[in-house]
């Protein structure tokens, strides 16, 4: 069962990402340092690496800070009420970051929303210089990866047991307090994974940045990419790797002493973890929840008592503040719409005249239409090889009786754990020596590398809560394992399966690292066209395939939410 990702693993990730290690120590000459001499040698990488280390911290905090409440709501709620939640949750999350990044230079541009608001209000006299600074640049970011906290940490939040502060409450209990002193504490598991994830992706991320940010903001992705476009330098590519992936390991590292890795898959922390907050630093962190629940609960005494709700985290506030966050997550993408039948060439606000101009141009276009059947099929492909792969591996994991789970769950995760950048430049050098750049085969094998521990991670939540009496009962009535596993295991977790096939799906679906490297001039996907046309010109053609790609993933969700809904009603 386990056979098959781990070939996948070894081929498709370590081999690759070894062989662009390797070129970071070794040239024509033999073993050699000087990648790694001329990359502490001049302060401009060090300088670089220090920016991108504070773009992703403050990525972290901000994007779990307003993530949180969000999650808790959601988390309280009644099914219905959470599934409209959710709903705006996800559709930000499965748009393409490129949609949503582009959406904030519309926002911000000079001829853009904001600015003409501000020039039509009379705040302002002239445009401001909103777009390529470092606020822009966190504004993106945290746009982008905010509802993968918000996903994460919902995760754990749906697992506690809310009689625990309403049983604080009976006690006498304030409501500031209990958050504090007992929900909070729970949920920290969720926060710990979500600012991790969070973290990971955003130290590999390059996106946004380059078209959000100026010369001050560039990130340690954006030299990989330059010394292998332009300078076609693999030794320095692979040393600036080196350091992108101590960096990261060092993090993952820290988090797995302090909660465990398992968390990432739904488990439960580390016990170890636990023993080790004894002592001063337990003092300390009791103390600091003391005080932030008096406060809390100084500030609720000054709200009138006919303003009050009861404490299960649906107050008025709160409402009003997920909302305002939701319509943040939403507005950019929702921009696109009348953007995209703008009559004018140019992409300004307010839009002049409506026309479909630009829809029978992505039509006519043959650049645009292969690229969209091109992503189409490896999309699925990928989702389909995922979920196959993953499953078994998911099955083993929680089932299975063998020895070193621990070290199977921490390789099937190693797809997150390395950074985006790093899996696309070695799986580059590698399909380069073997022929595979450009083959829709070749990207089917790489998205399928990213995509399939999302796969193993949904597959073991749904396995985790799958009742084994009824495998047991099929048993018992004569079944055989086969048509136990066709009849009665499968078709129960058809939802859960249905889920990590989108899952794997829109992942690969808005991957561009890789394909930025290994589609071929002539055979780009989506994503990749999408980025070689926004770097090129500014044209309301891309808010037309922004609005399509809006659409179609809410269609996706939509079907994704009624199978679901079939699924629980059968």
């Amino acid at each position: 069962m386990a056979a098959p990702i781990v070939l996948l693993l070894l081929v498709m990730l370590v081999y690759p990402v070894g062989q662009l290690l390797l070129l970071s120590v070794h040239n024509d000459n033999g073993f050699t340092l000087i990648e790694y001499k001329r990359l502490f040698a001049s302060p401009v990488y060090v300088d670089v690496l220090l920016i991108t280390l504070k773009v992703s911290l403050w990525t972290t905090f901000f994007s779990v800070l307003t993530g949180y409440p969000i999650a808790y709501l959601i988390s309280s709620l009644s099914r219905e009420r959470k599934n409209r939640l959710l709903f705006w949750v996800l559709l930000s999350f499965w748009t393409s970051f490129l949609v949503r990044t582009f959406a904030w230079v519309v926002l911000l541009g000079r001829t853009g929303v904001i600015n003409q608001t501000l020039l039509a209000l009379g705040i302002i006299d002239r445009p401001l210089g909103l777009l390529y600074n470092f606020p822009s640049v966190i504004v993106g970011m945290v746009h982008a990866l905010m509802p993968l906290a918000v996903l994460t940490m919902l995760s754990v939040m749906e697992n506690i047991d809310r009689r625990l502060p309403s049983a604080a409450a009976t006690l006498g209990a304030r409501p500031g307090t209990t958050f504090w002193k007992v929900y909070f504490p729970l949920s920290l598991p969720g926060v710990a994974a979500g600012a991790l994830m969070v973290f990971v992706t955003a130290i590999g991320f390059f996106i946004t940045p380059a078209l959000l940010g100026g010369r001050h903001q560039t990130m340690i992705t954006q030299l990989i990419i330059d010394q292998l476009m332009q300078a076609l330098n693999w030794g320095f590519a692979g040393a600036i790797s080196v350091l992108l992936l101590a960096v990261v390991l060092l993090v993952f590292l820290v988090y797995d002493r302090m909660v465990g890795l398992s968390t990432m898959a739904g488990g439960s922390p580390a016990a170890s973890g636990r023993q080790k907050s004894d002592g001063w630093s337990r003092k300390l962190g009791n103390a600091i929840l003391t005080l932030l629940g008096n406060a809390t609960d100084a500030v609720i005494s000054l709200i009138p008592k006919r303003r009050k709700r009861a404490a299960s985290g649906e107050s008025l506030t709160l409402r009003v503040v997920v909302i305002l966050l939701l319509v943040f997550l939403s507005a950019p993408a929702l921009l696109m719409i009348p953007l995209s039948f703008d009559a004018a060439s140019g992409l300004a606000w307010p839009p002049h005249g409506w026309s479909l101009q630009w829809y029978k141009q992505i039509i006519d276009s043959p650049l645009w239409m292969h690229a969209i059947t091109r992503s189409m099929l490896v999309a699925f492909g990928t989702g389909i090889l995922s979920m196959l792969i993953g499953t078994p591996a998911a099955f083993l994991i929680v089932r299975g009786g063998m020895r070193g789970k621990a070290a199977m769950l921490a390789f099937v995760l190693a797809p997150i754990v390395v950074p985006r950048m790093i899996i696309a430049v070695g799986v580059f050098y590698f399909f380069a020596k073997i022929g595979l750049i450009g083959s829709a085969f070749g990207l089917v094998l790489a998205h399928t590398v990213v995509a399939v521990p999302y796969v193993v991670i949904t597959m073991m939540a749904v396995l985790r809560n799958y009742d084994t009496r009824l495998d047991l009962a099929a048993h018992s009535l004569g079944a055989r394992p086969w048509p136990t596993l066709r009849r009665v295991t499968f078709p129960i977790l058809a939802a859960g399966l249905m889920s990590s096939f989108l899952f794997a799906f829109a992942t690969s679906f808005d991957e561009l690292s890789i394909a930025l490297f290994s589609s071929g001039g002539l055979s780009a996907t989506l994503p990749k066209q999408f980025w070689d046309e926004i770097t090129m010109q500014i044209s309301p053609v891309i808010a037309a395939v922004s609005t399509c790609l809006f659409v179609f993933i809410a269609a996706l969700i939509w079907v994704a939410d009624r199978l679901h809904r079939r699924s629980l009603a059968s």
